[in-house]
């Protein structure tokens, strides 16, 4: 279980928006702890229907990310696909906030019903049909042009932090690691829709199906890589190496090392 701290009935150490206090009156919510995101996520129980997400980031990061997934939840909606609800938004001093439907289940890092098999296969599946949909009806466009300068804005700015750097980029600092990543720009894409943070956490299932994508504040049109690279470091990462090859050979595909590598680097600047 993701560690979470259940807060006052009154919600009054938290400043949520006014219009939303009525909603949240007699309600139990847990601030989640789980992820890397940098925005503040809390669960809401109660209420008289389905439990719901707030999460908020602050007002003025320049790298935030809340309304990009707003936008792209929405999307994923009129394409059929399995994702988070939307149903309210709000912008104040205090932040940008998102407040949404929660899916049902477990996410397939935490799931105590599922075994590791289970575990890949749902993955390979729901990221198999994501990366079917039409790529010319995704507005968002992340191939690489945009993610570098996006990758060098952050690190220009001091938001990358090299304290966080996978183990194999360990005492490196930024600017040897993006570098590196200059240095090793694939020359061919094949582009798909993507989710852009496919890891574990990010994924959603209940009674052995999946139920729904998490965390879509970076999906686009980006190379499948992009997927495969993160999808394949957190089955690592979770369940151990030897669950990485049943991923890809339910997926279908045999990956590209080499891309693997290079998407798992540019993975370090968000």
């Amino acid at each position: 279980m993701p560690p979470s701290t259940i807060l006052p009935h009154d919600t009054g150490n938290v400043p949520f928006p006014n219009l939303w206090r009525e909603r949240l009156a007699g309600c139990v919510i847990e601030a989640q702890a789980i992820g890397a995101s940098r925005a503040d996520v809390y669960r809401v129980q109660g209420g008289g229907g389905r439990d719901v997400f707030i999460k908020r980031e602050p007002a003025d990061d320049p790298f935030g990310e809340l309304h990009d997934e707003v936008a792209r939840l929405q999307w994923l909606q009129t394409q059929g696909m399995e994702a988070a609800q939307v149903l309210d938004t709000h912008d104040d001093a205090n932040g940008r906030w998102l407040l949404m439907r929660a899916v049902p289940g477990r996410d397939l890092a935490s799931s105590p019903d599922l075994a590791p098999l289970q575990v890949v296969h749902l993955m390979a599946d729901a990221l198999q049909a994501l990366h079917t949909l039409p790529t010319d009806r995704c507005p968002f466009d992340h191939r690489l042009p945009h993610r570098l300068a996006a990758a060098r804005a952050r690190m220009e700015a001091g938001a990358v932090d090299a304290e966080d750097f996978d183990d194999a980029r360990a005492g490196q600092t930024v600017q040897q690691v993006f570098a590196a990543l200059l240095a090793s720009v694939p020359a061919q894409v094949d582009l798909v829709v993507t989710h852009g943070d496919a890891c574990l956490p990010n994924l959603m299932a209940a009674q052995g199906r999946f139920t729904g994508f998490i965390d879509c504040g970076r999906l686009g049109v980006a190379d499948r890589h992009q997927d495969l690279a993160l999808a394949a470091r957190s089955i690592a990462s979770n369940l151990g190496g030897q669950w990485v090859a049943p991923f890809f050979a339910r997926y279908g595909t045999v990956p590209d090392t080499a891309l693997l590598a290079f998407y798992c680097l540019l993975d370090e600047f968000f």
